[in-house]
């Protein structure tokens, strides 16, 4: 599994599953979870691919534990 980059004040990481269908229940998967932690990330889907992006807005646009917390569990979830 690949590791979450460091990217023009952001963590980021591309995932790509088997199909548009499996990349969408993830993106599900991710949405309830975000909600609950109230922090939502950057996401752009594309087919089977799965491009996230997480920084804090409240924060000036900068990488805080919410991001990693946020990261940790999107990849529990993979």
């Amino acid at each position: 599994m690949t590791t979450w980059n460091t990217k023009d004040n952001k963590l980021e990481k591309e995932f790509i599953f088997k199909d548009f269908v499996a990349a969408f229940a993830f993106l599900t998967k991710i949405a309830i979870v975000a909600e609950k932690q109230n922090h939502h990330p950057e996401i752009y889907n594309v087919y089977n691919k799965v491009k996230i992006s997480l920084q804090t807005h409240d924060a000036g646009n900068t990488i805080t534990e919410k991001d990693f917390t946020l990261a940790k569990t999107i990849d529990s979830i993979v």
